[in-house]
C-alpha cells in the first residue's frame, strides 16, 4: 500500500513525533541528548526550520517547528536522524535503524493550536510521571519558553514574541498558560491529528491545506456509502 503523503505548508507550524524502533530507548546519556540538540540546531539553520518547542523522552521526541519551504522539514530530519543514529550506533556498539519507521507530523493552525501543542509537548514528562512539573525536566524547551533561560535551539514564533516586550515578560505570560490543564477535547484533537497526519485546525484551515496539497489530505475520508440527504424538518 502506498504511503500517505505528508503535508508541509511553508510558514505554518508542524507538530512532529518520532519514536524509537519497537518503542526502544533512543537516549542513553546526557551526552546523547546534548548531541541530538546540537544536530537539531545545525539541521534547522541549514534547511530553514524554526524550532519553537521540543522534549526529548527516553524513547521518543516531540517537536513543534515551522518550515520555511516544503523541503525544510524533510531535509532537516534526514540530516538529524542520520547523524544521531550514527552517533548512537557507535556509542552503543549496535547497527541498523534507531527510529520506528517515518516520523509522524501534522500541520498546525497556529492561531488555534500553537500554544496548546507547545504545552502538550512540554507537559509530556509530567504525564509520563518523569517530573512533577515541566520545569523540573531538563530536556525540553520549557525553561526557555517559561523561564527565559537561553536555549540556542529555539527560534520563537511570532505568537510567542507578541506575549510581551521583553524575554522575561514573554516567559511570564507563557508560564501562566500552564495554570490550567489541557482539556480532554484538545488532547484528543492533538493526538488524532498527529497519529493520522491530519491538519490540526478548523474547517477553513483544513480547506487551505487541501488547496495547498491540490487534493483532500487534511482530514480522514468518511467510510461507507454516502448518507442520503433528508428534507429539512419542520
Amino acid at each position: 500500500m502506498a504511503r500517505r503523503p505528508r503535508i508541509f505548508v511553508p510558514g505554518h507550524p508542524v507538530h512532529v513525533v518520532q519514536r524509537g524502533n519497537n518503542k526502544g530507548q533512543v537516549f542513553f546519556s546526557s551526552k546523547d541528548a546534548e548531541s541530538y540538540l546540537g544536530w537539531l540546531k545545525e539541521a534547522a539553520v541549514e534547511h530553514g526550520l524554526a524550532v519553537h518547542a521540543y522534549v526529548l523522552m527516553n524513547n521518543h521526541v516531540h517537536m513543534l517547528l515551522t518550515p520555511e519551504t516544503a523541503f525544510s522539514l524533510p531535509r532537516a530530519m534526514r540530516d538529524l536522524n542520520w547523524a544521531y543514529t550514527r552517533h548512537v550506533n557507535q556509542a552503543q556498539g549496535r547497527t541498523g535503524g534507531l527510529w520506528e519507521g517515518r516520523y509522524k507530523a501534522c500541520v498546525v493552525n497556529a492561531e488555534d493550536y500553537f500554544f496548546a501543542c507547545s504545552r502538550y509537548i512540554e507537559l509530556n514528562p509530567v504525564r509520563a510521571g518523569l517530573a512533577k512539573t515541566p520545569g523540573a525536566y531538563r530536556w525540553s524547551s520549557y525553561k526557555h519558553n517559561a523561564e527565559a533561560k537561553d536555549d540556542a535551539v529555539i527560534r520563537p514564533h511570532a505568537l510567542y514574541t507578541a506575549q510581551g516586550a521583553t524575554p522575561e515578560a514573554r516567559a511570564a505570560a507563557y508560564k501562566t498558560l500552564f495554570d490550567g490543564a489541557l482539556g480532554a477535547e484538545t488532547l484528543e484533537a492533538i493526538r488524532a491529528a498527529l497519529n493520522g497526519g491530519w491538519a490540526l485546525g478548523k474547517d477553513a484551515f483544513r480547506a487551505l491545506v487541501d488547496r495547498h496539497a491540490g487534493r483532500p489530505l487534511s482530514s480522514p475520508r468518511r467510510r461507507g456509502r454516502p448518507r442520503l440527504m433528508h428534507a429539512l424538518a419542520s
